[in-house]
């Protein structure tokens, strides 16, 4: 018998509204929303349109007005703040666009940062960090820090970070954004690399050559899912 894959993120009617003076904002107007294990989703919408606003309750750096939000199979949407970050450390990795390395600290350092709000042993996870920067092509480049790395290196880094604590779910938000074409391919090819190994991963872009790598295609407008396409 062949198993179903396992629905691993469930949205349910969630509504997110912003309160800028008085006027109220409704960034997010009722949306269901399920990811399944192991899949490719990108999210696309124009400004305004409610993909940021969705991402960032997807990894629990907000909370819905209302809605339910399953991680996992535990409901997170109205978490208090604690619980929050400790979901994010364990259970999520993020790929910024603008990277969001620690200057201070070498690449072999930098992957290690999640684990530091975990309270670990950071030298238990020494050589797990070696194999991560190994994986994204870094391993000659342990020592160095975020300006001696070029654009690609650096988000090569974020990459290895996000992986540190072999998260459920990935999320990237416009992780090529600042990179010039060839290695923002390059970068992208990683991603999909990551992927084919199993790993969820949830992208925003603007670009739809890019959105087009990912299994599925969520269009945003208005603060509503407008089509869900399946791409493979």
């Amino acid at each position: 018998m062949i198993s179903q894959p396992k629905t691993i993120i469930d949205i349910r009617d969630v509504i997110k509204t912003f309160q800028v003076g008085e006027i109220k904002v409704h960034a997010l107007r009722g949306v269901d929303l399920a990811i399944e294990e192991a899949s490719f989703l990108a999210i696309m919408g124009p400004s305004g349109s409610g993909k940021s606003t969705l991402l960032n309750i997807l990894g629990c750096l907000d909370r819905p007005t209302s809605g339910y939000y399953y991680l996992g199979g535990k409901n997170v949407a109205q978490m208090d703040d604690d619980t929050l970050s400790s979901i994010r450390g364990k259970r999520l990795g993020f790929i910024f666009q603008s990277y969001n390395l620690i200057a201070q600290l070498t690449v072999i350092e930098n992957i290690k940062v999640p684990l530091i709000y975990q309270g670990v042993n950071l030298q238990d996870y020494e050589q797990k960090c070696i194999e991560l920067a190994a994986l994204v092509g870094l391993e000659d480049r342990l020592e160095h820090r975020p300006s001696q790395l070029s654009g690609g290196q650096q988000q090569r880094v974020a990459i290895a970070r996000s992986l540190i604590n072999d998260p459920l779910m990935i999320l990237a938000d416009e992780p090529t954004g600042n990179l010039d074409s060839k290695t923002g391919k390059e970068v992208l090819e990683l991603i999909e690399k990551l992927h084919r190994q199993g790993k969820t991963i949830v992208m925003v872009t603007h670009d739809y050559e890019i959105a087009y790598r990912a299994d599925r295609v969520i269009h945003m407008m208005d603060g509503r899912i407008d089509r869900d396409e399946i791409r493979k």
